[in-house]
C-alpha cells in the first residue's frame, strides 16, 4: 500500500491534471456542473456494478472515475469563486466530526443503533424540518424506499421484530387481491406499491439489501435466459417459433448449471 505522503502526492497530481484539461482540452473546458450530472450517475451505477461483481480491479478503477467527477464538479466551482476542493473536504471533515460526538465529544454509544439514532436527531438539531430531507428526490423507487424506512427507524419510527413486518405483508397481500378481484386498476397500483414497500421493509429486518437480492436475482435471470438462446441456436431454432415446454427444458438445464 501507498504511504500517507504517497497518496496526497497521487491527489495532488490529479489536480493539476485536471486545472491542465480545464484549461487546454475543448470537451473539458466546455463541461458544466449540469452536463456532468448523468454521466456521474452512470459512473456511480459501474460501480455499483463492480462491487457486485465483486471485480476488486474494476472497483479500482470506478472509484478512479467518480473521484475525477468529484474534483471536476470542485473545479468548477472554484472558477466561480464559490467553493474549491478545500472547501468539499473541510466541509465533510466538519460533518463526520459533529455527526461522531461519541468519537470526537463525550457522548456515549452502546451499539450501531445508538450511533444511527444520534445521526438523525443531530441532523434535526442542524435545521432540517424532516427526517426525510436527506433522501433524494430522484433516487430510483426501490432504493427511496430502503433509505426512508431507514431514516424513520433511526428515530425510532419502527416495528419492533421481522413477525410484524410479515404479518404486514400478508395483510398488504390481501388487500391487493382484494383490489385484483374488482380490476380496479389505479387501487391495484397503489395495493402493489403497498406491497413493494412492507416487502423492502421486511428485507432491512432480515438484514437483506433488496436492491442487491434484486439485482441477484436480474443477474441469474439473464445467465439462464441467454443459456436458452444458445440452445436453441445450437439447435437452428428461433425462440418466438419454440414452445414453453421446449424452453421450459433448457431453461431448467440452465438451472443446474
Amino acid at each position: 500500500m501507498n504511504s500517507r505522503e504517497d497518496q496526497l502526492k497521487a491527489f495532488d497530481r490529479l489536480l493539476t491534471i485536471m486545472d491542465e484539461l480545464r484549461e487546454q482540452c475543448p470537451w473539458d473546458r466546455k463541461q458544466t456542473m449540469e452536463s456532468l450530472r448523468h454521466l456521474t450517475i452512470e459512473e456511480t451505477y459501474e460501480l455499483g456494478d463492480a462491487i457486485l461483481d465483486k471485480d476488486i480491479d474494476e472497483v479500482r478503477k470506478e472509484l478512479g472515475d467518480l473521484l475525477l467527477h468529484l474534483v471536476f464538479y470542485a473545479k468548477i466551482g472554484s472558477e466561480t469563486n464559490d467553493f474549491d476542493i478545500a472547501d468539499v473536504a473541510n466541509g465533510i471533515c466538519e460533518k463526520l466530526i459533529s455527526r461522531h460526538p461519541h468519537i470526537y465529544g463525550d457522548v456515549k454509544v452502546e451499539n450501531e443503533e445508538d450511533v444511527k439514532k444520534n445521526w438523525e436527531n443531530l441532523k434535526l438539531k442542524e435545521g432540517k424540518k424532516s427526517v426525510l430531507e436527506g433522501v433524494p428526490r430522484s433516487l430510483p423507487a426501490l432504493v427511496k424506499a430502503s433509505r426512508i424506512q431507514d431514516k424513520v427507524a433511526g428515530v425510532g419510527f419502527d416495528w419492533e421484530e421481522p413477525k410484524q413486518v410479515f404479518e404486514k405483508l400478508q395483510e398488504e397481500l390481501g388487500e391487493l387481491q382484494e383490489e385484483i378481484d374488482k380490476a380496479d386498476k389505479d387501487k391495484m397500483e397503489a395495493e402493489f406499491g403497498d406491497v413493494m414497500f412492507s416487502m423492502i421493509n421486511y428485507a432491512r429486518f432480515l438484514k437483506i439489501n433488496p436492491e442487491n437480492a434484486l439485482e441477484r436475482t436480474n443477474k441469474k435471470f439473464i445467465s439462464r435466459f441467454k443459456y436458452l438462446e444458445e440452445k436453441a441456436a445450437e439447435n437452428n431454432k428461433a425462440l418466438k417459433d419454440m414452445s414453453l415446454t421446449e424452453m421450459d427444458v433448457y431453461w431448467n438445464e440452465a438451472k443446474n448449471l
